[in-house]
């Protein structure tokens, strides 16, 4: 392949979550084509990307083998000086303290106004929070999960009041998505999940209605002075909830899987 063609299919890949995808294409793309700053700037940004220490550490090696070869690209330094700032400084304080050097270096290298001159302010600023900015970043990405999934299950929702799904590209993660929840739910023992995932809201509300009366009504009977059993009722909603939830996983498992045989059909075409 060319390098333009593994760039693509990493950037490809990268965007549904495909990180240990992205890494092999990576790693076959250096290998075939020798050193290249874009692939290992790819390689580390999929393995930061799984936000854990051995994964970031690998992120790390990637970088430095790439500034080793390039010394002066901007996709790298500013990477890993992301990675750097990420770092907690009293575990990892050699990488952590690198993020000085990696600043004054992309500062000489960056001209004002530029993409990556943006960025690295970007970066900085992040690396800048206090606790309350971390709290309501961590609240911000909360709220954008939830609104994702009230997203899926109103797409979930329509598709059953319709009966099923009308037929999509298999790369199309919005459309997988719903196939695979009508999967999951499908069956007569899941009707209950069903009904509450096509009203939604209102089994959400009919649900802390039922927490409170239960929960009331068991102190008021002396049956406990203070009673949280009225919050089980929320099993049934948290389920489907769950059930959504691995729907969008399992859906991006297929478009990952739908790329991937794409990929491998384009080689065999050019073969």
């Amino acid at each position: 392949m060319t390098h333009d063609e593994y760039v693509d299919r990493c950037e490809e890949l990268f965007a549904v979550g495909g990180f240990t995808q992205v890494r092999k294409l990576a790693e076959s793309g250096l290998e075939e084509l020798g050193p290249d700053p874009v692939l290992y700037r790819w390689l580390g940004l999929a393995h930061a990307a799984e936000d854990e220490d051995d994964h970031d550490s690998e992120a790390e090696k990637a970088y430095e083998v790439g500034l080793a070869q390039c010394p002066d690209d901007l996709g790298l330094l500013v990477s890993y000086l992301e990675l750097c700032l990420r770092a907690d400084e009293w575990t990892y304080p050699g990488r952590s303290g690198r993020a000085a050097l990696l600043k004054e270096r992309i500062a000489v290298l960056a001209p004002a106004g530029s993409p990556e001159a943006a960025r690295m302010e970007d970066v900085l600023g992040w690396a800048g929070r206090g606790y309350w900015q971390d709290l309501r970043e961590r609240t911000a990405t909360a709220q954008v999960e939830r609104a994702a999934l009230a997203s899926h299950s109103a797409d979930v929702a329509e598709a059953l009041e319709q009966g099923g799904q009308a037929p999509a590209h298999p790369e199309d993660l919005r459309a997988a998505e719903v196939a695979a929840a009508l999967e999951l739910l499908a069956g007569p023992w899941r009707a209950p999940l069903r009904l509450m995932v096509r009203h939604r809201v209102a089994a959400y509300v009919a649900t802390f209605v039922l927490v409170l009366a239960t929960n009331k009504a068991l102190v008021l009977s002396g049956t406990v002075s203070y009673s949280v059993w009225g919050w089980i009722w929320y099993a049934p909603v948290l389920l489907a909830d769950t059930r959504l939830r691995q729907a969008r996983r399992l859906a991006r498992q297929r478009v990952i899987a739908a790329m991937e045989a794409r990929h491998a059909d384009t080689a065999t075409s050019a073969g």
